[in-house]
């Protein structure tokens, strides 16, 4: 009795120690994946737990994503992951997604992973027309996206139909022109061509940097109400806050810098902002809902702390996170420089092996042709010696002929018959025999002559034979000096050459690589700020090609207000700064006013 009292108590205590857990499923831009999580855990252990998993360190800028009620919120830290409003079935699942951005991708985004998700999320968005992109940037920026995911342009490889399945324009922007994929595609594939030799981190970072540009870029929309109850949409992004026409998603009417603001709270559904300088009254607006208000605050904190960051002097992790970067794209541009040398080297190895293949094969076709001149020269020759010794077997026939007959027109005329009659006869014979005679010996002397001919045309026949002899001999002997060249300099299929050069490389960073790497770099900022001109030219270019294929009648109310921001020369940033130009009283009064 005491021992199963024993046992179950033993029990009770092993089953009271083993954590209570639950399913969650976290849901990146690329990959799902699944943790067992503890009840007791808090936002920040789930967060830590997927930053670690990812291999993230940049944790700053992103955050667990969810939706209630059609309105997005996301995971507090601080808060206990089952205390927020989730869906109570598992696997309750997060979107891990980029919470806030960065004012300059290229200088804040350090690791890898973190341009790549953000590439990913941005990507979504301006397919998903979250954010409004013009046709002419739409294309380059599908170029850069095919280059990440393809690697340089290959014509053998990436025929005609290769991005047939790919979703690489928004809907928008293919219903917009009377175009065939066709068509498309050949534009992107004309760009995608010239980003020959770009990483696919290189390629996704100049795609981010053309899309931090766009209006859209970065900015959450909520709906509110000024005091007079005028509607308008308040945009929150990393350079402050920003009032819009409910209309006009691309340009702001007013525009408030976080450097400008001192504090903003809210209570219920009404938000208070109050202004750094405080002889400015404080101003406030409305929104739909209290958890609009908790969002709006969340993102307005996290955007304000980043914005006074970035305008600080990094911190050690920030500045060993970069340094370690530098370091990685130095010895990452080192190794391409390798593996492009490598690779001229093997095309250029090629290109030699199939010139000597080429010119082998083009000896082989002349030793044939060179074989076959000289069978043709040998049949010529048995029979110009065939015909000329029939030739001389007729002229010694004829000879013989000839002497017949002078042998008879001597009996002949020996045995001359005495009467005139007979006599006559016999001269009129005579005279016969001797006429044939002549043409016997006329004959006979032709027949030598052609015989001669003969004997003449068989001795060139003879020596055209021995010419073509000696050609093929040395034809042969060149043949055979070129395969043996070929065999010594024709790279084989393991290139093991190629080994000694990669074992000789060092990465050690000493200081004439940095120094080096420094010439580099400033090179690369010239460089940049030429392709950038290029660049607005292509993109000038397209848009007046690709003009005359547009249907008017499709133009969203984005387009023309894109369109008449060009024709005015405005662009995001000096939209802004037009806006920031005035006091921060007259946009208080200027926001009240609406």
């Amino acid at each position: 009795m005491a021992g199963a009292i024993a046992s179950r108590m033993s029990f009770s205590s092993l089953k009271r120690k083993q954590p209570k857990t639950f399913t969650v499923r976290i849901a990146t831009m690329d990959a799902e994946m699944e943790f067992s999580c503890e009840v007791k855990w808090k936002g920040k252990d789930l967060f830590d737990l997927v930053c670690r998993t990812l291999g993230l360190r940049e944790t700053w800028f992103f955050g667990l994503q969810y939706t209630i009620k059609d309105t997005v919120a996301w995971l507090k830290m601080d808060k206990k992951v089952l205390d927020h409003d989730v869906p109570t079935e598992e696997p309750v699942t997060f979107h891990f997604l980029a919470k806030f951005y960065p004012e300059n991708a290229e200088e804040e985004l350090v690791q890898e992973i973190t341009q790549h998700l953000f590439f990913l999320q941005v990507k979504k968005q301006i397919l998903d027309e979250k954010i409004y992109c013009p046709p002419e940037a739409s294309v380059l920026l599908a170029s850069y996206a095919v280059q990440a995911k393809y690697g340089d342009y290959d014509p053998n490889v990436h025929k005609r139909g290769f991005l047939a399945q790919e979703e690489l324009l928004p809907k928008r922007v293919i219903n917009l022109y009377q175009m065939t994929p066709e068509m498309w595609e050949e534009r992107i594939t004309a760009w995608y061509a010239e980003h020959r030799g770009r990483a696919r981190d290189e390629a996704e970072m100049e795609y981010l940097k053309i899309a931090q540009d766009l209006e859209m870029y970065g900015v959450n929309y909520f709906a509110i109400r000024n005091k007079k109850g005028t509607e308008l949409l308040l945009g929150v992004d990393a350079l402050g806050l920003h009032i819009y026409d409910p209309d006009n998603r691309l340009t702001p009417k007013i525009s408030f810098p976080w450097n400008e603001i001192r504090n903003i709270s809210y209570s219920d559904k009404e938000f208070t902002i109050k202004p750094l300088d405080k002889k400015i009254d404080v101003f406030k607006f409305n929104s739909s809902k209290l958890r609009v208000n908790k969002l709006i605050l969340q993102l307005c904190i996290g955007n304000h702390d980043l914005f006074m960051r970035r305008r600080k002097a990094d911190s050690l992790e920030v500045q060993q996170m970069k340094a370690q970067a530098r370091e990685e794209k130095a010895r990452k541009q080192m190794e391409r420089q390798r593996l492009a040398r490598e690779k001229q080297m093997r095309e250029e190895a090629e290109r030699t092996r199939d010139e000597l293949e080429r010119r082998l094969m083009q000896l082989k076709e002349e030793a044939t042709m060179a074989n076959e001149a000289l069978m043709r020269s040998e049949e010529t020759a048995d029979l110009l010696a065939e015909k000329a010794q029939i030739t001389e077997e007729e002229a010694k026939l004829l000879a013989q002929k000839a002497a017949e007959a002078e042998q008879e027109m001597q009996r002949i005329k020996a045995t001359a018959i005495r009467t005139e009659e007979e006599k006559r006869l016999m001269e009129q014979k005579v005279l016969e025999a001797e006429m044939l005679a002549l043409k016997m010996a006329e004959e006979s002397e032709r027949r030598a002559k052609e015989a001669d001919q003969l004997k003449q045309d068989l001795q060139e026949a003879r020596e055209s034979e021995r010419r073509a002899k000696q050609k093929l001999l040395e034809i042969t002997k060149s043949s055979y000096t070129q395969s043996m060249n070929s065999s010594t300099t024709a790279l084989p299929t393991d290139l093991p050459s190629f080994n000694l050069i990669s074992e000789n490389l060092s990465f050690d960073f000493k200081d004439t690589d940095m120094k080096r790497l420094s010439m580099e770099i400033e090179k690369e900022k010239v460089e940049y700020m030429e392709k950038s001109k290029h660049l607005q030219e292509q993109l000038n270019e397209l848009k007046t090609e690709i003009e005359a294929l547009k249907l008017k009648e499709r133009e969203t109310a984005l387009d023309i207000l894109h369109n008449e921001n060009s024709s005015r020369g405005n662009s995001k940033h000096n939209t802004i700064k037009k806006l920031t130009l005035q006091s921060t009283k007259s946009r208080v009064a200027f926001f009240e006013e609406l």
